[in-house]
């Protein structure tokens, strides 16, 4: 049964897109909703977004920002405020007509994003610069109409954090977009172990409105391209035609700078692609639901068995003393072979296994996930072994990530070049672009390949665009994206 168990998964080497949602629905973190396009998130999944969320809201609210909440439908015409914001979601919109049995007046826009709702209630609230900087989060669910979802990457609902601020010059408002760029890379590499690169997104790939949007790029092992996060310049984009103004220290009147930025429920389906392998999810300790699950190894002898209940209770509580997440699995209808299966499916970091020959011998057996490696640890210093190695398997999985990284980002001084890579190894292709749109366009529809960012780490350098010749100043990356 458990060797069934197992090969119920694709190969992530064999399909990967296969792999993901068996890993998705056989790990109990997310099932199709009965509405097209849509997704349930089941308890397992949801107790790692909470981890997520937890973290993120802490660093939110360490830099000064509070939470709130704004409604979920928007009047059609605060979207029409500003022209390219709404050119850019209109595809995307769910509106709502009828209402109460009654066609609406004015047609209402289920949330895609909150700039405009929240902007106009800006606009009541700053009057002076004493009221600036202007922060604000909220935590919600935004609907975006997808043609072709994909559990936890793209569906037409899904959850985030989004945060908007408005500040006195431009020059505070980039520091805020920079700040929280800094924070969704502190979270993907210290929370959930994943490299990325940040940078700046070309003009085409911004955010609708935006005059800069910042990105962290992660390298999936397929070899495509993941946007972890956006982190949006919107200038005076959005404060000119909602008219949040200010009266500054001279008393004239002026137009706030202002930013919005936000990581979503995406951010699982990055941990889940970066991390898994053929036998399930691979979860870093620290966002890891359940760090250690305890297994008893059942005994016929009733007094043996009942030794082993206890040894299990008393690992459990010492192990929660260190402020460990653990679970004991003492399930009688399941044998320990289908346990092991279970939670290697599940990604749970450290196994402990305990029977007769642990209480003999006075040594537990302890399995981590990422390697697979046993290692028999004396009872008196569980604590402080698995601790040392939830360490270990943090460390070692954002090790395994940079590798991954840095292996697959390759430079490319000719198109031809650049074509045999994306029909070949993919990855991060790194060219020099003129930052032309039309060149953007065509490299796009011969390769599949789109500008994912400017790494905030290049380096101005001379030379000409890989297709058509012209200047370029900088080395860009490209890739296939999700």
């Amino acid at each position: 049964m458990a060797e069934g168990f197992v090969k119920s998964i694709t190969k992530k080497s064999e399909n990967f897109s296969e792999w993901y949602t068996d890993v998705i629905l056989r790990a109990e973190l997310a099932d199709y909703g009965p509405a097209k396009g849509t997704m349930v998130i089941r308890p397992y999944g949801y107790a790692i977004w909470e981890r997520i969320q937890a973290e993120l809201d802490k660093a939110i609210k360490e830099a000064g920002v509070p939470n709130a909440y704004f409604p979920l439908f928007i009047p059609e015409k605060l979207l029409h405020k500003e022209k390219e914001h709404v050119e850019g979601f209109s595809p995307e919109l769910a509106v709502v007509t009828v209402g109460g049995g009654e066609k609406l007046a004015e047609p209402l826009v289920v949330r895609p994003t909150s700039e405009t709702i929240i902007y106009s209630l800006f606009a009541k609230w700053i009057s002076s610069w004493r009221d600036l900087p202007y922060k604000i989060n909220q935590w919600c669910n935004v609907v975006r109409w997808e043609k072709r979802p994909y559990l936890f990457l793209r569906t037409t609902e899904f959850l985030w954090q989004e945060g908007h601020t408005a500040h006195e010059t431009h020059k505070e408002a980039v520091e805020e977009v920079l700040r929280a760029l800094g924070s969704y890379e502190k979270l993907y590499r210290e929370l959930l172990a994943v490299s990325g690169v940040k940078g700046i997104k070309s003009q085409t790939e911004k955010f609708a409105g935006a005059e800069n949007t910042y990105t962290y790029e992660i390298l999936i092992p397929d070899g495509k391209i993941l946007q972890g996060c956006t982190s949006h310049d919107l200038g005076q984009n959005f404060s000119k035609p909602f008219e949040i103004t200010f009266q500054d220290k001279k008393g004239k009147a002026q137009f706030v700078w202002q930013t919005s930025w936000g990581l979503s429920t995406r951010s699982i389906g990055g941990l889940i692609m970066v991390h898994g392998d053929d036998r399930g999810l691979v979860l870093p300790p620290r966002v890891a639901p359940i760090q250690v699950v305890v297994i008893p190894i059942p005994s016929t002898d009733v007094k043996v068995a009942k030794a082993i209940t206890k040894l299990c209770q008393e690992i459990k509580k010492d192990l929660e003393k260190g402020e460990i997440r653990v679970k004991i699995d003492d399930r009688e209808e399941q044998s320990p072979g289908w346990k092991f299966n279970e939670w290697e499916l599940k990604g749970v970091p450290v196994r402990l296994e305990i029977g007769s020959r642990e209480l003999e011998s006075g040594e537990l057996v302890a399995v981590r996930r990422d390697l697979g490696d046993k290692i028999r640890v004396p009872k008196n210093q569980v604590r402080k072994v698995v601790k040392t190695l939830l360490e270990d398997i943090q460390d070692n999985l954002l090790g395994r990530s940079e590798r991954i990284l840095k292996e697959n980002t390759r430079e490319a001084e000719t198109y031809g070049e650049f074509k045999d890579l994306m029909g070949s190894k993919r990855g991060f292709i790194s060219a020099f672009w003129c930052e032309d749109m039309d060149c953007e366009e065509k490299i796009k529809t011969e390769t599949k390949a789109t500008v994912r960012c400017l790494s905030l780490m290049a380096e101005k350098q001379e030379s000409t665009c890989i297709y058509c010749g012209k200047k370029a100043e900088s080395r860009w990356l490209f890739g296939q994206s999700y």
